[in-house]
């Protein structure tokens, strides 16, 4: 660890790594800074998860300096001039000083190397993110006033906004993601730019896209991040579900502000996530993203009653449909689509308890039915209570305290989480003398039904039951 001079934050430090790197590029004749959020990141007082660095020497020449240094060595991003290292346990980037840009029709950035340091900061997309560290001096690089703005808590750009943005569409994403992440204002002129160039986004992939989108709804405080998106029009391209709930806006206050409600249930989540050794360890997408997501089939479900009551039936069901569809287009895998699309589908199960005894099969069917989401989905249940009603709110607060006592009495005497079958399928085919195919299935499926309604029982038992059901059924 290196201690930063005078003039840097007091603890204020580096690996020391970063300067050894330095004195490598020296004795080679080039010139090496540190650049960007690593830079940022010692004045905001935080551990940088990335240390990316910036050089005048090209990436043949890098490999030759590092080469006898470096553990390890990748050039998959040389045809962007940037080698990957490693030394020790630190994994470090060096990149040629280079201006990109994108073409108007394409996705790629055309990559141009500079010559100097001042030309690579000014092509950066925000002035927090133009700072650089000359190595091993230390001397700071500030020609656009980046510690100027931190102070601020400001994010402008260092070129105008509408260079900027022209040059890579997606750092209007980066400027939502910087609000979330960081709890920064965006210039007046840098969200005019947005607004008026949102639709050039679509050029951008939509892997690079969603990952923006996560590190956002990661952040901080993510309901800047998302209010920004809807307020600037990123919102209409990226997730256009979450401006739509606007559209659900009722004059006269016959329900809540279904946009507003979505963003306090987001917050609510946030709150009620973990430490690393909980059950939902901060920041968890899964469960922020499906509390943003859980109302979003509203919209296409409204419907007017008589006497000027407004319902929204099966918008779960709805919801689920259209988050899938979305996170789909954003190119999410599988597993995170399966997991935010179940707890959208599930958060309005609980609601009903308390007005109705539950029976210990539908609790049973409560964390069947949740699987491995069953924590977030208490959470995320716990969150969409945002009325101002606080005798409602206490109401509600005890039926889902009262719901997990429950869970939490059964799962001690049952093994909640673990509900299978009386009997497996090779005992089914056993007891009943039949090979694999349908009737298996149809037989595990009553013994499940079963073992719902009425907990666990005998094996001897089981199997009386399972003979008894294939006599009326006509299998054997």
């Amino acid at each position: 660890m290196v201690s930063l001079p005078h003039g840097f934050p007091a603890h204020a430090w580096l690996p020391e790594v970063v300067v050894e790197l330095g004195e490598v590029f020296a004795a080679a004749g080039h010139d090496l800074s540190l650049v960007g959020g690593p830079v940022r990141d010692l004045f905001l007082g935080r551990t940088s998860p990335d240390l990316d660095f910036t050089t005048d020497a090209t990436p043949d020449q890098i490999l030759a300096a590092v080469d006898g240094w470096a553990d390890a060595h990748w050039d998959i991003g040389r045809a962007f001039g940037t080698i990957g290292l490693r030394k020790g346990n630190q994994t470090l980037e060096v990149t040629t000083y280079r201006a990109e840009a994108y073409d108007p029709s394409s996705r790629k950035p055309e990559v141009r190397f500079g010559d100097n340091l001042e030309d690579d900061l000014v092509r950066r997309d925000f002035t927090v993110n133009a700072m650089a560290l000359r190595l091993p001096s230390f001397e700071l690089v500030d020609p656009h006033g980046g510690v100027r703005d931190l102070h601020a808590k400001l994010l402008r750009t260092p070129a105008t906004p509408q260079e900027s943005f022209s040059d890579d569409p997606l750092r209007m994403m980066r400027a939502a993601r910087f609000a979330a992440q960081l709890g920064l204002d965006v210039a007046p002129e840098v969200q005019q730019a947005m607004t008026a160039m949102a639709p050039r986004l679509e050029i951008v992939s939509a892997e690079r896209v969603r990952e923006e989108l996560v590190k956002l709804i990661c952040g901080a405080h993510p309901r800047a991040g998302v209010d920004l998106m809807v307020e600037t029009g990123l919102a209409d391209i990226v997730l256009p579900e979450i401006p739509a709930l606007k559209l659900t806006a009722d004059e006269h206050h016959r329900h809540k502000d279904v946009y507003q409600h979505s963003l306090q249930v987001l917050e609510q989540a946030c709150d009620l996530e973990t430490d690393d050794d909980g059950p939902v360890p901060r920041p968890d997408f899964v469960l922020r993203f499906a509390a943003l997501m859980h109302d979003v089939g509203k919209p296409k479900t409204r419907r007017f009653e008589p006497g000027g009551a407004v319902s929204f039936r099966h918008h779960d069901v709805v919801g689920a449909k259209l988050t899938r569809k979305r996170m789909q287009a954003l190119k999410f895998d599988k597993d995170t689509i399966k997991a935010v699309t179940h707890l959208v589908e599930l958060h309005m199960r609980f609601y009903g308890y308390g007005e109705q005894e539950w029976t210990d099969s539908a609790v049973r069917r409560y964390v069947t039915d949740a699987g491995d989401q069953l924590q977030r989905l208490h959470r995320l249940t716990r969150s969409d209570v945002t009325t101002r009603n606080k005798r409602k709110a206490a109401r509600l607060d005890h039926a889902y305290d009262d719901l997990e006592a429950r869970i939490a009495e059964l799962a001690e005497k049952e093994e909640l989480a673990k509900i299978r079958p009386h009997l497996d399928g090779e005992q089914i085919m056993a007891v009943l003398g039949i090979a694999p195919g349908p009737a298996v299935g149809k037989a595990y499926k009553f013994l499940l039904e079963h073992r719902m309604e009425h907990g666990p029982v005998a094996e001897e038992e089981a199997v009386q039951l399972l003979k008894d059901w294939a006599a009326e059924q006509g299998i054997s």
